[in-house]
């Protein structure tokens, strides 16, 4: 199997660190169970662009028990752990990924793996959707995406009519956006602004950009913590949300007159902007975790930059013309997955259990049409009480008066 790796030699530690993770991922075990015996994957290749993590490597395995043939390249430059990538490149799975990659090399990875011929992908972000809508690239039966910012695009796609292959949007399952991106990315979000800064979080006006799942998980943890929550919002629905959440609700241009830190989590370009980023106090600390690099307007940045210098790893000191200094934290890029790593393999277990199931679903299915489609409720069930079967809790049933009720038109007051 082909690979392109740092160094192969990390693939021991890599594999320790992906066996802990593993034994956080009890759904994903029992689909590993049923895969080894069915293997219902069997003569499938499959291609993935996710981020290089020991969460996304018991994906890789559990796609493998099941026959499939797997590749995997990067959605993130920052992202991906060199050891892990190691590891399962010495475990068989065609990896194409190293942290810190450039542009190019990140496309090459890519390539790499569509030279394969998949017939499932399995996206994040939907670059490597696209990549194969733009290359005219065919055989591909179907594909996943994994989250909010690809599900857009492949939404505006299929709208377009330029959808050549049914999607499972695997991130609007209720086990994934529900719980990752509220709890993944609120837990992991602030262990990256930890790492990067040591700050306290306790008394500071933490800014939060955008009010969807992830900047409601985000908000949460931060206001744990003892911080003044103070978030931004373009829709007004979300916006009223947030303020009857017990959030100050402010435009981005008061906001950054008092914030302290501030977050981006839109999945929209150019959040924060120059005009806002001279109107920050001395000290304020930047950083995002929407999917692109593409929220925070770093070339606006640089424009009313006197200097920069490197202050910590993933933090970069900006003194501004104006002589004030601001910090950005990770390149502007997933501050999560680039400071520290991602989300904790219990609530990845859900989200990467759907992933599974997607794949199946897909080989199952074959006459979808070029639409962008939901995971059955029933699946997503199916996964709910697997979790909490893991986790030891016991839940009520419908007795048979109450099915008939609910089934029911006719019984009133």
């Amino acid at each position: 199997m082909k690979f392109n790796i740092k160094d192969k030699k990390l693939a021991p530690e890599g594999n320790k660190r992906i066996d802990w993770a593993g034994s956080k991922m009890p759904v994903l075990r029992v689909i590993q169970r049923r895969y080894k015996k069915e293997k219902p994957l069997r003569n499938c290749c499959i291609g993935c662009c996710l981020h290089v993590t020991t969460e996304t490597a018991n994906l890789m395995r559990t796609l493998k028990i099941g026959g499939a043939r797997v590749f995997l390249t990067a959605s993130n430059p920052l992202s991906t752990q060199d050891d892990v990538a190691a590891a399962l490149a010495m475990d068989g799975i065609g990896v194409f990924a190293r942290n810190g990659e450039s542009r190019k090399e990140y496309y090459k990875n890519m390539a790499q793996v569509l030279k394969n011929k998949p017939q499932v992908l399995i996206d994040d972000g939907a670059d490597l959707i696209s990549t194969v809508h733009k290359r005219k690239i065919k055989g591909v039966l179907g594909g996943t995406e994994e989250t909010t910012t690809g599900v857009v695009r492949l939404k505006q796609m299929e709208r377009d009519k330029v959808l050549q292959f049914p999607i499972i949007a695997v991130n609007d399952s209720l086990t994934k956006h529900l719980f990752d991106n509220r709890y993944g990315t609120g837990q992991s979000t602030i262990d990256g602004i930890l790492r990067a800064t040591n700050i306290l979080i306790s008394g500071s006006n933490f800014v939060v950009a955008g009010y969807g799942w992830c900047g409601r998980g985000l908000a949460m943890r931060a206001k744990g913590m003892g911080a003044q929550v103070i978030v931004t919002e373009v829709d007004p629905v979300k916006a009223l949300e947030a303020r009857m959440d017990g959030y100050t609700v402010l435009p981005m241009i008061d906001a950054a007159k008092i914030g302290d830190v501030f977050i981006t989590v839109t999945g929209d370009i150019s959040v924060i902007r120059k005009e806002h980023m001279l109107k920050m106090k001395n000290g304020a600390i930047i950083g995002n975790s929407g999917h692109f690099d593409v929220e925070i307007d770093k070339s606006g940045l640089k424009n009313i930059t006197r200097k920069k210098r490197a202050i910590r790893n993933f933090c970069e000191e900006y003194t501004l013309k104006n002589g004030k200094k601001i910090y950005l934290l990770a390149q502007g890029r997933l501050v999560n997955l680039a400071a520290a790593e991602g989300h904790p393999a219990m609530v990845m277990d859900m989200s990467f259990a759907n992933q599974a199931l997607a794949v199946e679903y897909i080989l199952n299915n074959p006459k979808f049409e070029n639409r962008v489609y939901n995971l059955p409720l029933k699946l997503d069930e199916k996964i709910a009480s697997l979790k909490l079967k893991s986790m030891g809790i016991k839940i009520d049933k419908l007795t048979p008066e109450q099915k008939q009720y609910l089934a029911s038109w006719e019984i009133g007051t």
